[in-house]
């Protein structure tokens, strides 16, 4: 076995709950764990079912478990693949790049056994993450229940990835490959489905979906400890005392809620529980999936990381660089949802946490082959969880069309490129204009303009070309304008695609402390 395979072994995720000894990952030591027993031979890992869909136009990796020494040999459409279980029992191969097709018959065998996989696709696989309006399901979105029942399309596939922390990476999940039928779809992630929908539709081959989410979670659950130390050692520390602390809370709380029952009092308001330490999905939840061939990932988080946007702008890349490393597909497209608007709106400009946020979410643009949904439109001010899931799906699988598939699309609404002062008004130009910028249902809205004291009050803006002037009687010499920057900002800049342009600030100021 090569050492590259050796490495990949370890990367999958070929792990239970023991560690034992240590391999290499990128030049550091990380804890190796027993691999999992070989009760049945050979044995695949549980991404590995009926109804999946294979990543095409790649040399897809396949891997399981067997007797030590075992000779495995797959065969799937014509081909056939040989590798030998080394003396952990582990084994992979790799398939021979295929165009989309299917549905085929895939055999594994070995000296002891065999086991053969029916109606598989090859196609474009994504996996689809992130926290709670990643995991809402179609039927609790706007006319989700009309279009569950419509869903029945074989060329389609999902795979749900339980929801299940662990502390070190595990080997599998208990989850298996499902076609697109009613059933299935109702309860799938809504952002996921309607973006594999439209992607199917406009790519005309068979595509699979990979939903791994939880709701209410941080980024830094998602990332792997190494990644976390290696960005911010101290603030990952902190985190697992937060961690811990909750837990010794919890054990508190059920002692006296014990004793209270027994006094025939109401027991204490329990606190909350939180969903894992850091890593802890990535080890349960993305680690078994590692390295399973994909065209890509959509992302629809940052909520839990509000408070803390500065530090988001490190951890939010750090998480996509590590994602990229481990999976060894190179820098694969990595797509994501910015915020929508949300809470009460201001009469006034001010400076929350979400604008800040949202910031952090459009500077990991500088990454290769990432794109933003912007749904600064679409939120809803009384509901964290706007039930519009449908143009998040659509516009994420526009910018999959055009970053992933070199599509000629317009995929992003305007997005801010520079500024220049011309006298007691600001020009700001655009990129990403499509066909020409618009101001949706009348005058622009949304923007702010300040001079050297830093007071943002709302300004006049027109659209001329490919930028917008803005200014204000109040402020006689502007240095900055702010555009949409507010939890629910009132704002209609679009381009004539449709598409709403991003929240933007072209100050360099640090965040401001809130009136009092």
């Amino acid at each position: 076995m090569t050492r590259r395979m050796f490495l990949a072994l370890f990367l999958s995720g070929w792990v239970g709950l023991v560690a034992v000894g240590c391999a290499q990952k990128g030049g550091r030591p990380i804890a190796a764990t027993q691999p999992i027993a070989h009760a049945s031979s050979p044995r695949l890992a549980s991404i590995f079912s009926d109804n999946m869909v294979l990543q095409r136009n790649m040399a897809a990796p396949v891997w399981g478990w067997a007797a030590p020494g075992e000779k495995i040999t797959v065969c799937l459409a014509g081909q056939k693949k040989t590798a030998v279980a080394d003396k952990d029992g582990a084994w992979l191969v790799r398939l021979d790049s295929m165009p989309a097709g299917g549905p085929f018959e895939m055999s594994v065998s070995g000296n002891k056994g065999s086991l053969t996989l029916r109606n598989v696709l090859v196609g474009e696989v994504w996996v689809c993450s992130g926290q709670s309006n990643m995991q809402w399901p179609v039927k609790q979105t706007q006319n989700g229940e009309q279009a569950a029942a419509a869903a029945n399309n074989p060329n389609l596939r999902l795979y749900y990835v339980p929801r299940k922390p662990a502390d070190v990476p595990v080997a599998n999940v208990d989850a298996s490959w499902v076609e697109c039928e009613p059933k299935a779809v109702a309860d799938f992630s809504a952002v996921a489905y309607y973006f594999g929908k439209d992607l199917q539709e406009k790519l005309g081959v068979p595509v699979g979906l990979i939903h791994t989410s939880w709701g209410g979670t941080a980024v830094e659950l998602w990332m792997s400890k190494e990644s976390l130390l290696a960005t911010d050692a101290a603030h990952y520390q902190k985190k697992l005392n937060e961690y811990d602390s909750a837990e010794k809370a919890i054990e508190k709380w059920k002692a006296d809620a014990a004793q209270a029952k027994a006094e025939g009092k109401a027991a204490p308001p329990q606190p909350r529980k939180p969903a894992a330490r850091p890593s802890g999905l990535y080890n349960g939840m993305i680690a078994p999936l590692i390295p399973y061939g994909i065209a890509g990932a959509i992302w629809y988080q940052g909520e839990s990381n509000a408070g803390d946007a500065v530090r988001y702008r490190a951890l939010f890349p750090a998480m996509i660089r590590q994602w990229r490393a481990d999976w060894g597909q190179g820098e694969f497209p990595f797509l994501f949802v910015q915020l929508a608007n949300y809470m009460k709106r201001e009469e006034q400009p001010t400076d929350p946490d979400w604008a800040w946020l949202r910031e952090a979410q459009t500077m990991t643009l500088s990454l290769p082959k990432t794109g933003m949904a912007v749904i600064i439109d679409i939120g809803e001010a009384n509901d964290i969880h706007p039930k519009n899931k449908l143009d998040v799906g659509k516009r994420l699988s526009l910018a999959a069309q055009a970053i992933a598939y070199g599509r000629k699309v317009v995929y992003s609404g305007p997005m801010y490129d520079s500024m220049k002062t011309e006298g007691n008004r600001i020009r700001v130009k655009f990129n990403h204009v499509g066909g020409g910028l618009s101001a949706r249902g009348g005058d622009l809205k949304g923007f702010a303009i300040a001079g050297e004291d830093r007071k943002f009050v709302w300004a006049n803006a027109k659209i001329e070309g490919d930028s917008v002037v803005v200014w204000s009687d109040e402020v006689a010499r502007p240095v900055a304008v702010r555009y949409a920057w507010a939890n629910n900002p009132e704002c209609n800049l679009y381009n004539a695609e449709g598409l709403p342009a991003s929240p933007f600030r072209t100050d360099s100021w640090e965040k401001q402390a809130p009136a009092r």
